[in-house]
């Protein structure tokens, strides 16, 4: 990843001279950093070139904060598809507030970005421990959300009515951008308004992130849908499994759940091409092999063979075409064309997998990165989303984190594992 040119050090409203109510737990000091780089030849090459090593801010509550707890209003926004653990993130966040900071104001803005505009009338929820106690047990969240931008001016308008003097976003990509272009019209107007990201990604593709919350307990719950196509491949003669599962871009959860389950025979991803001439005939030489096989997508692989769209959907993305029914399709013409019997099954659960609850390795996450956002908000951080690195959470500015889409290297580890996983051939790509 280049980093020449990236600016890592995170925005500031001012200096921080309020002592921090916070008594419990360790505090950290501004100079304390994360090394990006985690082997030692990729930091001896910084070194010898003259560079400093970059780094990332540590998160963690600070001796000295900001704001005065007692003045200020906070606000929450979640934004974009649902993901497992919103709940959990909300409840953290409005928890750290009023137990280790004793903020007593905190609104839930309803429908994401939405409940920062007049004109949808979305009445703000003041969120508190006793609206909150229960939440982490529920998929979705309680307050609801959208895609699509709104009126950056009208958000800002109704920041500055309502006295909120931190807003924390929860959502992906876009959202993190809504957030950017929040935090600049509030400097234009300069206003001490701080804006803290938490990175809520099901597909975990977001830059300067080891992960991003929802992403693990996705994979969790792929993996009894996999284990299913497995079971249903088994159970007929060349019986086929097709499990689709999300992946727009960044084929994260497609790799990993192969990877945890050991019965995918194929894995096709959007940062890997393939083409029907040479998939079709490496599934057919599996079934005359074995008899049978998984076959596991994610949603945005192969969109090159579909026909191309231009349609967006309100949040700017394209809409991609169905790659599950496509090869469904595809795969039932070819052997009918070989006359092969095959059985195939075919098996879409995104939507069910998006909103399960959060597992627990996840749910400790979310609190985790709840924690460390209420921390940086109050320690006058801005325009920035809490990250994780190298098993430490961190401060990330947010055009770092929007800079570039997360991705598979296709000649990295991850691959590679995938690659010895599935025994499916590494090229893919042109005629058999």
């Amino acid at each position: 990843m280049e980093l020449d040119g990236l600016n890592l050090e995170v925005e500031k409203l001012g200096e921080c001279r309020v002592p921090s109510p916070f008594g419990v737990g360790q505090f950290v000091d501004d100079a304390d950093r994360i090394l990006f780089h985690a082997t030692l030849t990729e930091a001896e090459a910084y070194i010898r070139d003259g560079k400093t090593l970059p780094s990332f801010e540590m998160a963690g509550p600070r001796e000295k904060i900001y704001f005065d707890p007692s003045k200020l209003k906070c606000g929450i926004v979640t934004c974009g598809g649902i993901c497992p653990g919103l709940n959990d993130v909300i409840r953290a966040i409005v928890l750290s507030l009023h137990y280790h900071y004793q903020v007593n104001t905190v609104f839930g803005y309803r429908y994401g970005y939405e409940g920062l505009s007049p004109r949808y009338r979305h009445a703000p929820v003041e969120l508190n421990p006793k609206v909150v106690e229960n939440i982490h047990g529920r998929g979705g969240t309680i307050l609801g959300s959208s895609r699509g931008p709104q009126d950056v001016s009208e958000m800002v308008d109704t920041l500055e009515r309502m006295n909120v003097g931190l807003l924390f976003a929860i959502g992906g990509d876009g959202t993190l951008r809504g957030a950017q272009a929040i935090n600049e019209e509030i400097g234009r107007r300069n206003l001490k308004i701080g804006v803290v990201g938490i990175p809520k990604t099901i597909d975990n593709d977001i830059s300067f992130l080891d992960q991003s919350f929802g992403f693990e307990t996705a994979v969790s719950a792929a993996q009894p849908c996999i284990y299913a196509a497995h079971v249903e491949a088994k159970g007929a003669r060349n019986g086929v499994g097709l499990v689709k599962l999300m992946g727009r871009e960044s084929g994260f959860i497609a790799a990993n759940a192969t990877l945890a389950t050991s019965d995918v025979n194929f894995c096709l991803v959007p940062e890997v091409p393939f083409s029907l001439e040479r998939f079709l005939p490496a599934l057919k030489k599996k079934l005359e092999w074995a008899s049978h096989s998984v076959i596991v997508v994610a949603e945005g692989a192969g969109q090159d063979l579909l026909e191309k769209r231009r349609e967006c959907d309100a949040s700017g993305n394209v809409r991609f075409g169905d790659i599950g029914i496509f090869l469904r399709d595809e795969i039932r013409d070819y052997f009918k064309r070989e006359g092969m019997e095959m059985h195939l099954k075919y098996i879409d659960p995104s939507y069910i997998i998006r909103s399960v609850p959060a597992n627990p390795k996840d749910s400790v996450f979310c609190l985790l990165l709840g924690h460390n956002a209420v921390h940086a908000g109050m320690a006058g951080r801005t325009n920035m989303v809490v990250g994780y690195w190298d098993t430490e959470y961190t401060h990330v500015p947010i055009p770092m984190a929007v800079s570039a889409r997360k991705r598979i290297d296709p000649n990295g580890r991850l691959w590679s594992s995938v690659m010895e996983s599935t025994g499916q051939p590494r090229d893919l790509v042109g005629s058999s």
